[in-house]
């Protein structure tokens, strides 16, 4: 099979590949925007905090399962029709959600909508380097960035928007006019490239029974493992077991076949290794960097999605100016991206340790200063770390690193998720056992000054026993308060460790990679 005809750069291939830009953040809000509004969902639906738990799960299992495979689908149906028929989809699946009678048809269209929308971020990373030009393609690189930075941080302003001003139907309905624009734009720029379906006879049967399973089985260990105790329930005991063997066999069936989905031997290469790690360690912690003030400011001020709306676009709308900006800075020859790299790490690990100083009294104007370090740190880390993973490869070598690219930035998504509720809880729980233990041990020392809770009390009821039990409830609430804020303030002094850590691997393990070098033009006659 011959390479694909790549028409000259002109306007066309801009819009084209623009249209495929806005198709993934289409993709991206519309995971953000129904994982971020899932209170409001349940409470409109009328759906459990369970079934809550399974709606987000299995739209992630779909769609990050979906994103390991893509490279290979997109290459037989060619980009251009594929690209045009996913978005389709997740579009025309959205208006019939919000009413579904039952949890089974619910599920079923969020596992296709799951499915679709993981299908496009690999297309964009493909279209980027492969229809940009050498001297603009780190361009291309920081415009899929902004799937991994600008995307998730607007997830919650645009929630807040739809579910406040709008109506709850548009945390579903809003991927429907956008999907449209993205449609056209892509219809009018993007090549014409022919479908290949005789790659069917070769396709890898045994690689995608194998792969599929395997990752349907490990995201859905990642979402429901903290609720269901991890190993202490059997459906987490049996789905890892068998779900973790099956990934090994797939991993050892793709290092030895002919056309395997994935290449497993690019982790032998140094700067592909650091750049997928660095990748999973960076979406994890803006992941839960941005999850830490948002659950404190919902937990301990009541604050509404679109009253810490703030503090998530002061990170968003930067960077659409940041991210060219670090990809131009990345794109001067002389300038090595892994000084950039440990300076955007360096940055993330400073807002964190300024996180450890949280306490009960912080509201919503005491997260900026850590938020913008976080506005400098995610682009210089995400570019530059992108950077690392395809420059050392050739053209060839593009889909069989999209598809591992991808897939484990969704699996960065399932992991922060699993880590952020792990945490939490038993974090919470041990300064709450802490906490109630130096009350016992110590609780007379103070009772010659009185006790402030029941003298507030005493003043507006005179019924003792109503006066004991609510000063047992404010205790309680305080005691939560204290517990809740002792556990955020240690997640930001993990987070800061693992920032710590990667800038010492940086430094060790990468070697330097240089920009791509323009086409030389052909002399005259």
């Amino acid at each position: 099979m011959g390479p694909s005809y790549i028409p000259p750069f002109g306007t066309r291939t801009i819009v084209g590949c623009l249209g495929m830009l806005l198709a993934v953040h289409i993709a991206g809000f519309n995971e953000h925007i129904t994982e971020i509004g899932l209170a409001d969902i349940r409470g409109a639906m009328h759906i459990g905090h369970d079934e809550g738990a399974w709606f987000i799960s299995i739209y992630e299992a779909f769609n990050i399962a979906a994103m390991a495979f893509t490279p290979w689908f997109y290459m037989t149906f060619s980009i251009y029709r594929f690209s045009i028929f996913m978005t389709a989809v997740l579009g025309l699946l959205a208006i019939p959600i919000p009413f579904m009678p039952d949890m089974f048809s619910l599920y079923i269209l969020r596992a296709l909508q799951g499915l679709s929308a993981g299908c496009l971020p690999p297309v964009l990373m493909t279209v980027m380097l492969k229809y940009l030009p050498p001297e603009i393609r780190v361009s291309g690189i920081g415009g899929y960035a902004m799937s991994a930075t600008f995307g998730p941080n607007l997830g919650l302003p645009l929630e807040a928007m739809w579910f406040e001003q709008i109506g709850w139907h548009w945390l579903y309905w809003e991927a429907l006019p956008l999907s449209l624009i993205a449609i056209a734009m892509m219809a009018y720029g993007l090549p014409r490239d022919p479908s290949h379906l005789e790659r069917f006879r070769k396709f890898n049967w045994r690689g995608f029974f194998l792969g599929v399973p395997s990752i349907l089985c490990l995201v859905t260990v990642l979402y429901h493992g903290d609720r269901l105790d991890w190993f202490r329930s059997p459906l987490i005991t049996h789905l890892t077991f068998w779900g973790g063997g099956l990934f090994i066999g797939f991993l050892l069936h793709e290092w030895f076949h002919h056309t395997p989905f994935f290449r497993i031997q690019f982790w032998g290469n140094r700067n592909i290794a650091m750049a997928l790690l660095t990748l999973v360690a960076v979406l994890v912690l803006c992941s839960i960097m941005m999850d830490i003030p948002v659950t404190y400011l919902a937990e301990i001020r009541g604050y509404r999605p679109i009253q810490a709306a703030p503090i998530a676009l002061m990170v968003a709308l930067p960077q659409l100016i940041l991210l060219p900006a670090t990809a131009a800075l990345c794109n001067i020859r002389f300038v090595d991206c892994r000084y950039i790299l440990a300076l955007g790490m360096s940055c993330l690990g400073i807002a964190a340790w300024l996180g450890t100083w949280l306490t009960p009294d912080w509201v919503r104007d005491n997260f900026y200063l850590i938020q913008i370090l976080q506005i400098f740190g995610q682009p210089m880390v995400v570019i530059p770390t992108l950077i690392l993973a395809t420059m050392a490869l050739g053209p060839a070598d593009g889909p069989l690193i999209s598809g591992m690219v991808n897939m484990l930035k969704g699996l960065a998504n399932a992991i922060a998720a699993a880590l952020f509720a792990t945490l939490l809880r038993r974090r919470e729980q041990y300064h709450s056992v802490v906490l109630l233990d130096h009350h016992g041990t110590h609780g007379t020392a103070l009772l010659g000054l009185g006790n402030p809770i029941l003298e507030r009390l005493t003043d507006r009821s005179l019924d003792s026993t109503h006066i004991a039990r609510n000063a047992k409830q404010i205790f309680h609430t305080y005691l939560h308060e204290q517990s809740l804020v002792l556990a955020l303030a240690d997640i930001y002094f993990v987070m800061m460790w693992i920032c710590v850590f990667y800038v010492v691997l940086t430094a060790l393990l990468p070697g330097r990679v240089y920009p791509p070098k323009p086409l030389p033009t052909p002399k005259s006659a």
